[in-house]
């Protein structure tokens, strides 16, 4: 399989902040974002943990009752990043 250049990951990472800005008040799914993005979910799930890493998008590792998701997380912008964002779109 063909290496992905650094320019078309960053284009993906991009799609997935506009993608998770778009549903700000519902954290989604890995496999709901792999599936928008038509890509594999592992590959995603790399570039979700890339993203965290940056302190762009943050990890949910539980329920609203609190009861911890055992192999799945959920994604959402930082309310920071989604100011940020919302101010560029906005311009």
């Amino acid at each position: 399989m063909p290496k992905i250049s650094d320019k078309k990951i960053e284009r993906i990472k991009e799609g997935i902040i506009s993608y998770l800005y778009d549903h700000p008040a519902k954290p989604l799914f890995t496999s709901q974002i792999a599936e928008e993005m038509i890509r594999d979910e592992e590959f995603i799930l790399r570039l979700l943990n890339e993203l965290y890493a940056s302190k762009l998008i943050k990890k949910i590792s539980s329920n609203s009752k609190g009861k911890e998701f055992l192999s799945r997380r959920k994604w959402t912008l930082r309310a920071e990043v989604y100011t940020k964002y919302s101010e560029l779109v906005n311009n």
